[in-house]
């Protein structure tokens, strides 16, 4: 399992919130963060790679 975290990225650019996820790769990781956009941006990164980000929806 590789360890990811996901920011949740508030309106004014700074990280609200992080979620530690544990995944076997990048998609299954990215399928994961995808679910925690919800009226916020999400950066999800391995270590000090940004693997991608999924803007906000309203």
């Amino acid at each position: 399992m590789l360890e990811y975290r996901a920011y949740l990225i508030g309106r004014d650019g700074h990280i609200m919130h992080r979620v530690e996820i544990l995944c076997d790769d990048d998609e299954a990781a990215k399928e994961r963060a995808l679910l925690l956009v919800d009226g916020h941006t999400v950066e999800l990164w391995q270590g000090t790679r940004k693997v991608a980000t999924f803007p906000t929806r309203h």
